[in-house]
């Protein structure tokens, strides 16, 4: 169990995750890695691709190659751009458009942008280096905001995440980096909750599992998504009857408010 003290509670650092959906024959799948078993947060559970956003995210002139941000805050800006960064870095996504013809990046032409994931996950260049370089636009008016979640007090890391949800596109089949993850899979949100036993989900993504699944298609996703934009979520522990029990806010739009703290956070 997380230390609980009276020592002020670490700030949030910004951070991203993107749910990237598509449709299949047996309904709505989204793609999911599961974190290596080092990785200081979340270690060996299966996640949203998704990390903190980097100083090169927050670069004022990457807004110059973005499409669909005109109204969003310098923040919000970072963070989509966290989002698309890292959906390509651990997934193999990119939500990004040709310069010169304006259409989103085919599968051929992805495969030729391979080489890039490693150099962005090591800080060797940012994401503005990968669109002039490329001539590339980003996607962003693809994004849809999903959640916002910040990590309990009494967490010893505490991140500030908003969570995305978007398309993948027509090519992209999404494949792990085998370095921050180890393994991957698109997968019906009900199936990746049902069995606890093969996959471990911690309590944010499970929660967003299940309102994801209550969708049958992307169409009804995004439309759901646009429909209630997200409250802000940020945890915190009670003492219930057979224990500390995790609770989150009851008007957030989840099914579910709380959870044991035997089951982790």
């Amino acid at each position: 169990m997380p230390d609980i003290s009276t020592k002020p509670a670490p700030a949030p650092i910004p951070a991203a995750t993107i749910l990237l959906v598509r449709d299949s024959g047996g309904g709505l799948e989204v793609f999911m890695v599961k974190r290596h078993h080092q990785i200081d947060f979340a270690k060996g559970a299966l996640v949203f691709p998704g990390g903190k956003a980097a100083k090169s995210d927050f670069d004022p002139e990457l807004g110059a190659h973005m499409d669909g941000v005109a109204a969003w805050s310098s923040e919000m800006r970072a963070l989509a751009a966290a989002a698309i960064r890292e959906a390509f870095e651990e997934a193999g996504i990119l939500l990004a458009r040709d310069g010169a013809t304006g259409e989103i990046v085919d599968g051929l032409r992805l495969a030729k942008l391979e080489s890039y994931r490693e150099p962005l996950e090591k800080g060797e260049m940012g994401l503005r280096d990968l669109v002039v370089k490329e001539n590339l636009r980003l996607a962003c008016d693809h994004l849809v905001h999903f959640a916002h979640w910040i990590t309990p007090k009494m967490m010893p890391k505490r991140f500030d995440t908003h969570f995305f949800i978007a398309l993948a596109p027509h090519g992209h089949v999404g494949h792990h980096d085998g370095r921050e993850s180890v393994d991957s899979v698109w997968i019906a949100p009900d199936e990746a909750i049902a069995d606890r036993k093969l996959w471990n989900i911690i309590f944010p993504t499970k929660l967003n599992l299940m309102k994801l699944a209550q969708s049958k298609s992307v169409d009804a996703a995004l439309a759901a998504a646009r429909a209630a934009p997200p409250l802000t979520v940020e945890p915190w522990v009670e003492e219930g009857t057979d224990g500390a029990i995790l609770r989150i806010r009851d008007d957030a739009g989840y099914a579910q408010t709380w959870t044991s703290m035997r089951d982790g956070i």
